[in-house]
């Protein structure tokens, strides 16, 4: 069924292409110039048919070219198994599981075809076809001459039309008027998209890429971006010029003219400046973080780094180290134990809530109430002892219970001759109602 609707579109197409060439000729040209051959007519006409008969050509070789497969039995170099590109899974060599056997730098599947393909471009159904190492050439210029007789033909329907605009005496038919509309109709629309579709393939050749590898770019960019994996340098991208004779051949004035692709298409030059040439086997890099076994973090490494093993510029100390630096905790003021220690609290507190003095007489909360949850009140709970809690920037902070803490303060007024915090005069207004 695929190859049915591979043959579909290459009828298709190729009637499309025809259309265009010959009704144009035939319908138009041919009775404005009196339907008798003359020099004018065959000087204008034999460049049309000579871009049309490129246009034909080249698509020919598109469709019966092979792009390329991995030959059998092919291994790669094994003996510098570091800087292979490898699998996700078991990081060895890439290697096809549905063709099974390995597959070189820059060769992809395709689910079409049903197999790996040669520096693979993109599956194109107007050749039912893939865009591969060995017919890249071919279908670039099978575009370009697209585009030069599309041109070509809209240029002689304008001046058909400016003829018709210009001769009053000579009323146009209704078969001229039709076939004018039939050709303006087909060929613009084709002119436009495949001449956007050239330049984008042309901006690929300058830079040795194809389209999977123009996404791959875009997403080690990405990775590099966010900081998970080094910068490094598309290795295929040798120079303009020696990136388009790679494709349309060494000879600049034989570029529009058919050739074969030179080379075997399971190893490509690289660029100096990107490594050796073994670094074509490392492209495209891993995302390390979504692989199934990474490699082990050295001991010591910091969990809290940016991008290359740095550390983030942004990221600030956390409490828990601002304490380790500060030593010893710092006394808080009324609050001491059985044993005569002062219970204290960190650095961290006093930086959020303030220094505060045994002679404070303000009305709100000191850090003993609002420093910790509020479903864990533990001095108001009696006949339990519950650890204490506090909520910072960190999450939550279980302090263990010591002898002398709100959890012991029960009963009476005072513990070992302590009052409750809360009990000291003039710390907290009270409200009394009246009588």
């Amino acid at each position: 069924m695929a190859r049915d609707w591979g043959t579909a579109w290459v009828i298709g197409t190729s009637l499309l292409i025809s259309f265009i060439s010959f009704s144009s000729q035939i319908f138009v040209i041919w009775p404005w110039y009196g339907r008798v051959a003359s020099v004018d007519l065959l000087r204008l006409l034999v460049p049309f048919n000579f871009c049309v008969f490129m246009v034909f050509w080249n698509y020919r070789l598109c469709v019966i070219t092979p792009p390329g497969g991995v030959p059998t039995g092919w291994r790669p170099n094994l003996s510098s198994m570091e800087g292979l590109e490898v699998k996700k899974g078991n990081h060895a060599p890439r290697y096809c599981k549905t063709c099974e056997h390995y597959k070189p730098p820059r060769a992809h599947h395709c689910r079409q075809c049903k197999t790996c393909i040669l520096k693979l471009d993109h599956h194109c159904p107007w050749i039912a076809n893939c865009v591969g190492f060995h017919n890249q050439g071919h279908f670039i210029r099978f575009l370009l001459w697209v585009d030069i007789a599309t041109s070509y033909h809209l240029l002689m329907m304008v001046k058909r039309v400016f003829s018709m605009s210009y001769t009053y005496h000579e009323e146009p038919t209704l078969s001229d008027i039709l076939f004018l509309v039939f050709n303006f109709a087909a060929c613009a629309p084709v002119w436009l998209c495949v001449g956007m579709f050239s330049m984008y393939h042309l901006y690929l050749a300058c830079g040795n890429s194809t389209t999977i590898e123009g996404w791959e770019k875009d997403k080690v960019a990405t990775l590099v971006r966010r900081g998970k994996i080094k910068e490094i340098k598309y290795p295929y991208n040798i120079g303009v010029l020696k990136n388009v004779q790679s494709v349309l051949g060494p000879n600049p004035l034989l570029w529009m003219w058919p050739q074969p692709m030179r080379g075997d298409g399971l190893s490509f030059p690289v660029n100096p400046d990107a490594g050796d040439p073994h670094v074509q086997y490392s492209w495209p890099p891993q995302d390390p973080t979504r692989l199934p076994n990474p490699r082990p973090i050295p001991n010591g490494t910091s969990p809290f780094v940016y991008g290359n093993e740095g550390f983030n510029p942004n990221l600030r100390p956390s409490n828990s180290q601002i304490r380790s630096r500060s030593g010893a905790s710092r006394t808080p003021p009324n609050h001491t134990d059985h044993d005569g220690a002062m219970e204290g609290y960190s650095s961290t507190e006093e930086r959020e809530y303030g220094s505060m003095s045994s002679g404070s007489r303000s009305s709100s909360p000191e850090i003993y109430l609002s420093d910790y949850d509020d479903h864990n009140e533990g001095p108001l709970l009696s006949g339990e002892r519950l650890p204490r809690m506090r909520r910072g920037s960190e999450g939550w902070e279980v302090r263990p219970v010591t002898a002398g803490s709100w959890a012991d303060l029960e009963g009476g007024s005072a513990v070992g001759g302590q009052r409750r915090p809360w009990e000291d005069e003039g710390r907290y207004n009270y409200y009394v109602p009246g009588e």
